[in-house]
C-alpha cells in the first residue's frame, strides 16, 4: 500500500507553486508517496495538526513562529525550506488609464488582506517608500474570499491580493495588476516548509525532501504555460491563460529560487519588517527558528 504523506496549507495560491509542482507534477509519487492536502481554518491548524501528528508538512510561513516564541510557547514546528522569498501580493486597481505610481493611493480606498503577515509586508513597503499608513483609507474587508467579493461589488479603488485572483479580475476587465509589494521589499523569508523536528530525521522526510527539490527546479525551469499544466488541478476554476500569466509574473519577479535552505539575510529581512511593525519583543536568533531542509548537514 502507498504511503501517504499529509500536507497541510495555511493559503492556496498560485504562489506555492514549487510545492504544488512538487505533488501535481508526481515527484512525490515517484518517491513511493502519495498526498493529502489540505487547506488550515481556524479550527483545525497547522499547530495543531503537527502537535497531533496527523499532519506531516505545512506550507506556513517563517513568521508563524514569533507569536508562540513571544509567550514563552514556541511552535511544535520547525521551518526547514522556503517555498518563496519575496511577497507574493499584487495591487490591481480600477483605473486603466494611466501609469501607476504608489503615491496614486494616497487618499484612495484600499482594500487590504489584514492577515498578520500580508499588512505588515504592506506597511513596510509603504516605509520603504515613505508612504504615511494615514494617507491611505485602509479597508479590511474580511478574508481573501471576502475581499475578491467586495472588489468585484465595486468597493474600494484598489485592491491587495495573491495571484491568481488580481490576474482573474484583469482577464475580466474588473481591473489591472499595477504594482507588487515583493518588488519594494525584495528578497524576505516569507512562505515556508515547516514539520515536526522528529519527523524531519525520517526517511519519509528524506524522501519528501528530494521530490520537493525537483519540484523547485521545474517551476524554475520550466515555461509558464508547462508550470500551469502541472499545477492546473488545484485551480479548477481560474482560466488556463490566467494561471499561465500568474506563474509567469511570479517567475519574473523571482519568488521562486533554486536554494531550498532559508538563507540567514533574508531571515534579517523578515525581522525587520516585523519590528517595524512593534511586534517582535526581540530580534530572534535563526536557530530558534530555521532548521536546514532534512537532506543536509548543520554545517
Amino acid at each position: 500500500m502507498t504511503k501517504q504523506i499529509h500536507i497541510m496549507v495555511l493559503r492556496h495560491a498560485a504562489f506555492y507553486s514549487p510545492l504544488l509542482a512538487t505533488l501535481g507534477g508526481d515527484f512525490l509519487k515517484a518517491e513511493g508517496y502519495d498526498y493529502r492536502y489540505s487547506l488550515a481554518s481556524p479550527d483545525n491548524t497547522v499547530e495543531a495538526g503537527i502537535r497531533a501528528g496527523s499532519v506531516q508538512v505545512a506550507q506556513s510561513a517563517v513568521a508563524t513562529s514569533f507569536a508562540p516564541l513571544a509567550a514563552g510557547t514556541p511552535a511544535p514546528f520547525v521551518h526547514f525550506a522556503q517555498i518563496n522569498d519575496r511577497d507574493g501580493f499584487f495591487l490591481v486597481g480600477r483605473d486603466q488609464g494611466h501609469d501607476f505610481q504608489w503615491t496614486d493611493l494616497i487618499d484612495q480606498e484600499v482594500l487590504i488582506d489584514h492577515f498578520f503577515q500580508p499588512l505588515a509586508m504592506f506597511r513596510y513597503a509603504l516605509h520603504k517608500l515613505g508612504i504615511a499608513e494615514s494617507m491611505i483609507n485602509v479597508i479590511d474587508a474580511g478574508d481573501v474570499g471576502a475581499i475578491e467579493q467586495a472588489f468585484r461589488q465595486g468597493q474600494g479603488a484598489y485592491a491587495h491580493m495573491q495571484g491568481p485572483v488580481p490576474q482573474q479580475l484583469e482577464k475580466e476587465g474588473l481591473g489591472r495588476v499595477v504594482a507588487s509589494v515583493g518588488e519594494v521589499i525584495g528578497p524576505v523569508a516569507f512562505s515556508s516548509l515547516c514539520a515536526a523536528p522528529t519527523w524531519l530525521q525520517t526517511d519519509e522526510a528524506q524522501a519528501f525532501m528530494r521530490a520537493y527539490r525537483r519540484g523547485q527546479r521545474f517551476v524554475l525551469e520550466q515555461s509558464p504555460a508547462d508550470v500551469a499544466v502541472a499545477v492546473a488541478a488545484f485551480f479548477p476554476d481560474i482560466d488556463r491563460d490566467v494561471l499561465v500569466a500568474t506563474i509567469g509574473a511570479y517567475q519574473q519577479l523571482g519568488c521562486w529560487q533554486p536554494e531550498a535552505r532559508i538563507s540567514h539575510d533574508s531571515y534579517e529581512r523578515l525581522l525587520d519588517v516585523f519590528e517595524y511593525s512593534g511586534q517582535l519583543p526581540r530580534r530572534f536568533d535563526y536557530d530558534e527558528v530555521i532548521v536546514p531542509p532534512p537532506d543536509e548537514t548543520n554545517s
